[in-house]
């Protein structure tokens, strides 16, 4: 210790924590993607994080055909329809296994250019010779090879190349994409034991390591989560991320004559299936607009976004009675769909969330998680709750972990208890939660885990349920006949 002489000044931590705020609705959405499109094909079960439409097909390509390529899909709805950012995408579709040899054959040169007006073409995988019989031509030499605007190669002839500018044909062959090879087991993947790397949903527990802060808010396969395979899956990720964290995961009900393509028919596919976690948002059916069809969790996904944007990112109002970007309702094969409310409410009251043209358009219509009518614990079958002690729970994660391994003093608990009731008298006041307080209770934290190095708060919060049903009671009032008399 120096030997101190004048007037010094030292620091102590504020004894107020400020939140660190969890992303509410962040998307982390699995599927495939034309990635031999993308700059470097390397996009294959590694996430990626985008803000802008420009910025995830750069990296994963873009094509129309959903169907093949479910996350442009997303792309398509949740950047361009909704506004909306960011996203983590997971395209689980691999260049180097899911892929179909193309054999060599001869192609019309038109203008010193051959145009294969074929899909998911792997660049590197072409070869260009004169002849079948002959040696492979040098690209950048004698041809050049790109994509057009459809997506589909162009090798064009260099004049100084060995190519004669009479050549009439060109002997190519190729590798292209099989998104049919992907199948439900590569969206659910898991973990190499001899690599340790991660495949499909397992992932999702490396989305918070890449790119802290940001937490998982939902998670989301399209075109997939109708497998009930997957879904199981999607729904344990969702409840239990890095051990720590949990989110929402958005799935879909089979809609084909095989799964529940009648309205009537969608509860007992729901229950049969297991599609009933409180952890999870079950949707029916899909919904088109124009020409094109989205699942209705994908459009879900873009509400849910733009509606935490609307109130800071504070997961406390529903979803449900607000516009979705669609002029209908289909089911697989495009045959409409038109609910009238006490149909769509039947499906609400069953736990399913569906799209209903009513008053104001088309607009998501249920508040309830999949767990209802089974589970009516509001913090578990409504949807706003259920996301809010969702991101209350990650944000205090978030914010105290920084307090982990401190001495446990009286300092360390003021600091917590008066801090987060700071944070949750303000979630009050704005009228997120209905009230919330914090307390440190001797009861709850016997000397046994106080020496072993446990901490125990109760939290006592409460979020406004949504405003379901408005019941207006309408008498006729025989005193108001005194009038005829004034």
């Amino acid at each position: 210790m120096p030997y101190l002489h004048g007037v010094t000044v030292t620091e102590v931590p504020t004894s107020i924590t400020p939140p660190v705020n969890a992303e509410a609705g962040l998307p982390v959405v699995f599927g495939t993607a034309p990635v031999n499109l993308g700059a470097d094909q390397s996009y294959v079960n590694k996430p990626l994080l985008a803000h802008t439409y420009s910025e995830a097909v750069a990296a994963l390509g873009y094509s129309d055909d959903w169907d093949s390529y479910t996350l442009c899909e997303f792309m398509k709805s949740h950047f361009a329809l909704f506004n909306v950012a960011p996203v983590v995408f997971v395209n689980v579709l691999d260049p180097a296994t899911h892929k179909t040899e193309v054999p060599a054959a001869d192609l019309a040169v038109v203008g010193g250019v051959v145009t294969i007006a074929v899909d998911g073409i792997l660049l590197s995988s072409v070869v260009v010779k004169l002849t079948s019989a002959g040696q492979p031509l040098v690209k950048d030499t004698d041809y050049t090879i790109a994509f057009n605007d459809d997506g589909h190669v162009v090798v064009t002839r260099i004049a100084t190349g060995t190519i004669p500018e009479v050549t009439a044909v060109l002997n190519i062959a190729y590798s292209k994409l099989d998104p049919t090879a992907v199948d439900s087991t590569d969206i659910i993947g898991g973990v190499n034991i001899t690599t340790g790397a991660y495949t499909g949903l397992e992932l999702v527990n490396k989305v918070f390591p890449l790119f802290p802060p940001l937490v998982p808010g939902q998670i989301l396969a399209p075109g997939w989560s109708h497998n009930p395979a997957v879904a199981a899956v999607m729904k344990a990720k969702a409840g239990n991320i890095n051990g720590l964290f949990k989110a929402i995961a958005i799935t879909d009900v089979d809609d084909t004559s095989t799964g529940a393509d009648l309205y009537s028919e969608v509860p007992a596919w729901k229950t049969t299936n297991n599609y009933t976690d409180p952890q999870q948002i079950v949707c029916w059916p899909k919904v088109s607009l124009g020409s094109e069809t989205y699942h209705l969790s994908t459009q879900v996904a873009g509400i849910i976004c733009k509606t935490d944007s609307e109130n800071d990112d504070i997961p406390y109002v529903s979803p449900s009675n607000k516009s979705l970007q669609a002029d209908g309702a289909v089911i697989d094969g495009g045959a409409e769909v038109t609910l009238d409310p006490s149909q769509a409410n039947y499906l609400n009251g069953q736990g399913v969330v569906t799209a209903l043209n009513f008053i104001g358009g088309w607009r998501l219509w249920g508040n309830r998680t999949g767990a209802y009518p089974t589970n009516t614990d509001p913090k578990d079958a409504f949807i706003p709750i259920r996301r809010m002690n969702n991101w209350i729970s990650n944000t205090t994660i978030l914010t105290y972990w920084q307090k982990v391994d401190n001495p446990t003093n009286k300092r360390l608990i003021d600091t917590v208890v008066d801090s987060l009731n700071i944070w949750l008298n303000g979630l009050t006041a704005r009228g997120a939660l209905l009230g919330g307080r914090l307390e440190f209770i001797q009861a709850e934290n016997p000397t046994t885990d106080l020496l072993n190095g446990i901490i125990r708060f109760h939290m006592y919060q409460a979020g406004p349920t949504p405003a379901e049903n408005l019941d207006f009671i309408l008498e006729y009032d025989t005193s108001y006949l005194s009038s005829l008399f004034a």
